[in-house]
Protein backbone atom coordinates (compact mmCIF):
# COMPACT_ATOMS: atom_id res chain seq x y z
CA UNK A 1 0.00 0.00 0.00
CA UNK A 2 1.33 3.24 -0.96
CA UNK A 3 2.77 5.75 1.99
CA UNK A 4 1.48 9.27 1.77
CA UNK A 5 2.48 12.62 3.60
CA UNK A 6 0.02 15.12 4.89
CA UNK A 7 1.29 18.41 5.88
CA UNK A 8 0.47 19.67 9.15
CA UNK A 9 -1.21 22.64 10.59
CA UNK A 10 -2.15 24.04 13.61
CA UNK A 11 -5.76 22.56 13.34
CA UNK A 12 -4.10 19.66 13.72
CA UNK A 13 -2.52 20.40 16.98
CA UNK A 14 -4.09 17.55 19.08
CA UNK A 15 -3.18 14.96 16.45
CA UNK A 16 0.91 15.79 16.60
CA UNK A 17 0.62 16.48 20.48
CA UNK A 18 -0.44 12.64 20.04
CA UNK A 19 2.20 11.49 18.05
CA UNK A 20 4.97 13.72 20.33
CA UNK A 21 3.68 12.16 22.79
CA UNK A 22 4.41 8.50 21.44
CA UNK A 23 7.68 9.37 20.44
CA UNK A 24 8.23 10.89 23.84
CA UNK A 25 7.37 7.60 25.96
CA UNK A 26 9.32 5.35 23.64
CA UNK A 27 12.68 7.43 22.83
CA UNK A 28 13.14 8.44 26.50
CA UNK A 29 11.57 5.13 27.60
CA UNK A 30 8.85 7.10 30.05
CA UNK A 31 6.69 4.67 31.17
CA UNK A 32 2.62 4.49 30.24
CA UNK A 33 1.69 6.26 34.02
CA UNK A 34 4.17 8.79 34.01
CA UNK A 35 2.28 12.16 33.77
CA UNK A 36 4.01 13.88 31.31
CA UNK A 37 0.60 16.78 30.84
CA UNK A 38 3.59 19.82 31.59
CA UNK A 39 5.83 18.47 28.76
CA UNK A 40 2.62 17.98 26.62
CA UNK A 41 1.38 21.88 27.10
CA UNK A 42 4.93 22.88 26.54
CA UNK A 43 4.72 20.89 23.19
CA UNK A 44 1.71 22.62 22.23
CA UNK A 45 3.17 26.06 22.89
CA UNK A 46 6.25 25.10 20.41
CA UNK A 47 3.78 24.14 18.03
CA UNK A 48 1.33 25.97 17.91
CA UNK A 49 4.09 28.63 17.79
CA UNK A 50 6.08 27.39 15.73
CA UNK A 51 3.89 26.59 12.91
CA UNK A 52 2.17 29.57 12.58
CA UNK A 53 5.50 31.60 12.27
CA UNK A 54 6.82 28.93 9.85
CA UNK A 55 9.71 27.75 11.77
CA UNK A 56 8.46 24.37 11.94
CA UNK A 57 7.00 21.89 9.59
CA UNK A 58 5.00 18.29 10.54
CA UNK A 59 3.94 16.15 8.49
CA UNK A 60 1.75 12.94 9.07
CA UNK A 61 2.42 9.39 6.93
CA UNK A 62 -0.82 7.94 6.20
CA UNK A 63 -1.50 4.27 4.20
CA UNK A 64 -4.33 4.42 3.09
CA UNK A 65 -6.70 6.65 5.15
CA UNK A 66 -4.59 5.40 8.69
CA UNK A 67 -1.79 7.45 10.06
CA UNK A 68 1.09 5.11 11.04
CA UNK A 69 3.75 8.09 11.57
CA UNK A 70 4.84 11.52 11.78
CA UNK A 71 7.78 13.89 11.56
CA UNK A 72 9.12 17.27 11.60
CA UNK A 73 11.90 19.52 10.58
CA UNK A 74 12.62 22.42 12.91
CA UNK A 75 13.69 25.34 10.47
CA UNK A 76 16.63 28.13 12.00
CA UNK A 77 19.17 30.15 11.11
CA UNK A 78 22.77 30.42 12.08
CA UNK A 79 25.67 32.00 11.17
CA UNK A 80 26.72 31.80 7.67
CA UNK A 81 30.01 29.69 7.29
CA UNK A 82 31.89 27.81 4.31
CA UNK A 83 29.41 24.76 4.58
CA UNK A 84 26.42 26.60 4.88
CA UNK A 85 26.54 30.14 3.29
CA UNK A 86 22.60 31.35 3.72
CA UNK A 87 22.75 30.01 7.48
CA UNK A 88 19.42 28.11 6.61
CA UNK A 89 19.65 24.98 9.04
CA UNK A 90 16.51 22.01 9.50
CA UNK A 91 16.82 19.75 12.10
CA UNK A 92 14.61 17.12 11.64
CA UNK A 93 12.84 15.67 14.58
CA UNK A 94 10.12 13.85 16.05
CA UNK A 95 10.32 10.98 12.99
CA UNK A 96 8.44 8.00 14.72
CA UNK A 97 6.59 5.45 12.88
CA UNK A 98 3.72 2.66 14.50
CA UNK A 99 5.17 -0.30 15.78
CA UNK A 100 2.96 -2.22 13.60
CA UNK A 101 4.32 -0.09 10.35
CA UNK A 102 7.96 0.03 10.98
CA UNK A 103 10.22 -1.67 8.00
CA UNK A 104 7.66 -0.44 5.36
CA UNK A 105 9.63 2.21 4.58
CA UNK A 106 6.73 5.36 6.43
CA UNK A 107 10.39 6.93 8.59
CA UNK A 108 12.38 6.89 5.03
CA UNK A 109 9.28 8.38 3.47
CA UNK A 110 8.98 10.86 6.70
CA UNK A 111 12.52 11.93 6.47
CA UNK A 112 12.85 12.32 1.97
CA UNK A 113 9.64 14.43 2.32
CA UNK A 114 10.54 16.61 5.39
CA UNK A 115 14.46 16.91 3.52
CA UNK A 116 12.78 18.41 0.44
CA UNK A 117 10.74 21.15 2.64
CA UNK A 118 13.82 22.19 4.50
CA UNK A 119 15.82 22.26 1.00
CA UNK A 120 12.10 24.24 -0.74
CA UNK A 121 12.33 26.35 2.62
CA UNK A 122 16.36 26.92 1.34
CA UNK A 123 18.31 24.65 3.94
CA UNK A 124 21.80 24.20 3.25
CA UNK A 125 22.59 21.90 6.84
CA UNK A 126 19.96 19.55 7.64
CA UNK A 127 20.81 17.20 10.66
CA UNK A 128 19.35 14.93 13.41
CA UNK A 129 19.40 12.77 16.72
CA UNK A 130 18.76 9.44 15.70
CA UNK A 131 18.13 5.75 17.68
CA UNK A 132 20.64 2.74 16.63
CA UNK A 133 17.62 1.26 15.09
CA UNK A 134 16.82 3.90 12.41
CA UNK A 135 20.54 5.06 11.69
CA UNK A 136 21.30 2.64 8.97
CA UNK A 137 17.92 4.51 7.06
CA UNK A 138 19.50 8.04 7.81
CA UNK A 139 23.04 7.19 6.57
CA UNK A 140 21.20 5.37 3.05
CA UNK A 141 20.03 8.23 2.64
CA UNK A 142 23.22 10.25 2.67
CA UNK A 143 23.63 11.40 6.16
CA UNK A 144 26.96 11.04 8.12
CA UNK A 145 28.69 11.43 11.34
CA UNK A 146 29.10 14.99 12.61
CA UNK A 147 32.33 15.08 13.85
CA UNK A 148 33.75 17.80 16.33
CA UNK A 149 30.43 18.33 17.92
CA UNK A 150 30.05 17.94 21.74
CA UNK A 151 27.07 18.62 24.09
CA UNK A 152 26.81 20.23 27.50
CA UNK A 153 24.63 18.72 29.95
CA UNK A 154 23.13 21.16 31.97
Amino acid sequence: MEITIKKASVSDLEALIYWREKVLRDVFSIPAEENIDELLTANRTYYRSALEKGEHIAGFAYKGEQAVGCGGVCLYHEMPSPDNPSGRCGYLMNIFTAPEARKQGVGRTLAEWLVQEARRWGAEKIYLETTEQARPMYQKMGFCDMEGYLKLKI
